[in-house]
């Protein structure tokens, strides 16, 4: 529908505050370069902030919406070797896409840039100057992991060793985080660590870096948040994250990395290193500015004058409500700080987390591809925008608020009212919006004005306290009032009964179509566009709730709306229904990881190859054959990762003692229905009393590949949920009648076992993220559940656990 151009319309001109209005900076946290955006990153940041920039837009204030693509650090570098490139390729790629997925959302920056520019080296040099003249820094010595081979000191995302946690051991944690277990860790933690670039085990090495004092600004820091949090009206997220730091102690903060992809450090002695991202990220927000204007200190030095609203998921909160404030107020200058910060929780997919590290979800250029259209993603994202807690994307629901929502309350009376007044005459109106009295007595539309004018002010209301979801309901409530009233009046009996009275109604439903068009314009504006269409008026002419033009009163009295004459477009649908079949071919589509779906898209063509050649009689014979055979040997080699690949058998452990040589593993022998038992060993001692662990049944992974731990051979693994900071496990129970040795099932789900799982395809890891327990304690894959001839397996107490 129309025109989606990323850029604020007019916005060829730079904007700068202006005295005596409503002067609002917004700024969304800069997405990362080194992936595509996925539908979480979108909602979390950049369409939020877009819908409140068009929200400021309508009312005629005067707003600039700042963002660009965060582009230095550890990341990129990896990424970069992955693609074996420079950091610089990987960012102008990457930058790209970011910049086309935006634009296709509609999302209406004043400048999109990017923190790898000349501008962010002299803006953050210039802040540190700042802090290091006002003795805000100190320097000191670190020990990091350092690689002789590389020659350089290894960044926690390039070293990888086994997990140190009791219990996990996983050998690929990488040294900042373990994906197994998901504990946080230091490099220097991690047993035989290795450089993940040349695989050489690095040494311990001093290094010197400069820290932000954060105790020292403890009280600057703590006057602003305690002000600034109520003027702005914090969400409870953000002031809870905010107050869990300050409780926690402030620490001094390292703002320097020994990388060469950064913002070089402006001292001799520290010529090799640059700026920590965390520290040069958020300056992106004022060098952006500057890009769009010389003058822009005019809003970032100008607190008397302007508005900070910043957008942001809740993992992003303390660098916003705790660094960089400190960073600001440290320099000693006028800084425009944030007044109010707009945070939101997670969206999740399906059944687990959206994930780009994972690939898992559907991202910018899926929807792109799904030929749903750009109103309907924007629509569906923002009446489901987790605002108070984590929210779930599933295509059904996706599927209800376009057929029940956007289709048939919304597209359904606009359509109504327009076709009506669009018929010839003495069937309507001949596209003429008819002229009626200014002083209407009509009771029925006078209650729906009453009715209309109090949601003009929640939808008001809820948008200035930036509750989005709340704006969207207000404005759709009007649609559905609109439908009441012309089922009320009927108005198709009304126009032979009582044409004066059908003028009243008519006019009056075209007028709240016009509103209607305004009020979602910054949720939707794609329909908006095509809404002013239908109605052949100039969409920037037009589109406006400003107080002092006197739009606020107008639109209370939706008969006055639309001027005297004014003749109408051609009306046409504005949605189209997503019937069952679509919905379940886009479910299929998109399962599983990215990289799952190239495996299955390569196995669906090797599929087709092997085919054609079958059909394809012209070279005949035994050669023909023998290709053909070798095409299906490939295919088999990528074949898709289904939870059908894992063994998983009912097992019953007959002997259960602690390990000899390790305190936190239990040595298990249990029946898997064998004619031996098997030898298991589990990280489970600080969990579970080992008389717990005693002739009990549990599901085990009979086909992982056995793994030593502690001098001792596992030949499978024990399944147990834990919740989600990991201090409870629970073993995964069969029903007591299940058979031993039976292979644990997945309603509809068939295909053989692997023999044993490749640890290189990490098939393994690639499910495990989907295992699960749901509210009901049932263990699940996705939300299919763990299911054995007795019946479902589940745990004791630990809902929405993580199995592992």
């Amino acid at each position: 529908m129309g025109d989606h151009s990323g850029k604020a319309a007019g916005a060829n001109a730079s904007k700068l505050p202006i005295p005596g209005k409503r002067n609002i900076l917004i700024t969304s946290a800069l997405p990362y370069v080194n992936n595509v955006p996925h539908l979480g990153n979108i909602i979390g940041c950049v369409l939020s902030a877009d819908v409140f920039a068009r929200y400021c837009r309508l009312r005629g204030y005067n707003a600039i919406y700042i963002c660009g693509t965060d582009e230095y650090g550890t990341a990129t570098e990896t990424k970069a070797m992955e693609e074996k490139c420079s950091p610089k390729e990987i960012c102008d790629k990457y930058h790209a896409i970011h910049k086309e997925v935006y634009n296709w959302f509609g999302i209406s920056f004043d400048e999109f840039g990017r923190t790898s520019s000349p501008q962010q080296t002299e803006v953050c040099q210039a802040i540190f100057g700042k802090l290091l003249e006002n003795n805000w820094l100190s320097e000191n010595t670190m020990q990091q992991l350092y690689c002789d081979t590389c020659e350089r000191f290894l960044a926690d995302r390039l070293v990888e060793g086994i997990c140190p946690t009791p219990g996990c051991e996983y050998d690929s944690a990488r040294g900042d985080q373990c994906e197994k277990c998901g504990k946080l860790l230091n490099p220097t933690e991690l047993q035989d660590p290795r450089c993940k670039v040349c695989q050489t085990t690095p040494r311990i090495r001093d290094t010197n870096h400069m820290f932000l004092e954060l105790p020292l600004l403890r009280e600057k820091l703590e006057e602003y948040i305690n002000k600034m949090s109520v003027a702005g009206s914090w969400s409870q997220n953000a002031i809870q994250a905010t107050n869990a730091w300050l409780k926690e102690g402030l620490k001094p903060r390292c703002i320097t990395r020994d990388l060469k992809w950064g913002v070089p450090v402006p001292l001799e002695r520290f010529k090799d290193k640059v700026f920590y991202v965390w520290f040069d990220a958020p300056i992106g927000y004022v060098s952006i500015t500057s890009c769009y204007t010389n003058e822009w200190e005019k809003w970032w030095k100008n607190p008397e004058n302007v508005e900070l609203f910043q957008f942001m998921g809740k993992d992003n909160v303390p660098f916003h409500t705790v660094m960089f404030p400190s960073t600001l107020l440290g320099t000693g200058e006028d800084w425009t700080l944030m007044k109010t910060i707009s945070v939101t929780e997670y969206l999740n997919y399906e059944a687990g987390k959206f994930s780009k590290s994972k690939g898992i979800g559907v991202f910018g250029n899926d929807a792109k591809d799904t030929n749903i259209p750009v109103e309907v993603w924007r629509y569906y994202l923002l009446a489901n925008r987790p605002e108070v807690s984590d929210t779930l994307f599933t295509w059904a629901d996706l599927q209800a608020k376009l057929n029940g929502e956007l289709l048939n309350n919304l597209g359904n009376f606009i359509h109504r009212v327009l076709s009506f007044i669009a018929k010839p005459l003495g069937q309507g109106y001949g596209s003429i919006i008819p002229d009626v009295p200014d002083v209407v007595s009509h009771e029925l539309t006078l209650s729906l004005a009453d009715k209309v004018g109090k949601y003009v002010d929640q939808y008001m209301e809820s948008m200035e306290k930036v509750k989005l979801k709340q704006g969207l309901k207000a404005a759709m409530a009007i649609s559905s009032e609109g439908n009441i009233y012309l089922q009320t009046a009927q108005f198709w009996n009304l126009y032979k009964a009582d044409k004066p009275s059908c003028d009243i109604v008519m006019r009056t439903s075209a007028g709240l179509v016009y509103l209607l068009a305004c009020l979602l314009e910054p949720f939707i504006p794609s329909f908006s566009l095509e809404v002013f269409r239908q109605l052949d008026l100039p969409l920037e002419r037009h589109i406006s709730l400003c107080e002092e033009k006197g739009d606020i009163e107008t639109v209370k009295q939706p008969w006055k709306i639309l001027p005297s004459g004014q003749k109408i477009g051609t009306p046409e649908p504005l949605f189209k229904e997503l019937k069952d079949e679509e919905v379940e071919l886009y479910r299929d589509k998109f399962a599983g990881s990215q990289a799952q779906r190239i495996v299955r898209a390569e196995a669906e063509a090797e599929k087709l190859a092997a085919q054609l050649k079958k059909t394809n009689v012209s070279g005949g014979g035994k050669k023909q054959q023998a290709k053909s055979t070798g095409g299906k040997q490939k295919a088999a080699v990528e074949q898709e990762i289904t939870i059908t690949r894992l063994d998983i058998r009912v097992g019953l452990i007959t002997k259960a003692q602690k390990h000899p040589d390790a305190d936190s593993l239990y040595v298990e022998e249990i029946d898997v229905g064998e004619s031996q038992p098997r030898t298991v060993v589990s990280g489970l001692v600080k969990y579970i009393p080992i008389e717990e662990m005693q002739n009990r049944k549990v599901c085990v992974l009979c086909n992982l590949k056995p793994a030593t731990m502690r001098g001792i051979k596992s030949q499978a693994m024990v399944l147990a949920a834990s919740n989600s900071d990991h201090t409870k496990v629970e073993l995964v129970e069969p029903p007591k009648e299940a058979k031993v040795g039976e292979r644990v099932k997945f309603g509809g789900m068939e295909g053989d076992a692997d023999d044993v799982l490749n640890p290189k395809k990490k098939v393994w890891e690639t499910l495990q993220v989907d295992l699960c327990t749901n509210g009901d304690l049932v263990a699940c894959f996705k939300d299919i559940p763990f299911t054995t001839t007795a019946g479902i397996c589940k745990v004791s107490s630990i809902s929405n656990g993580s199995i592992r």
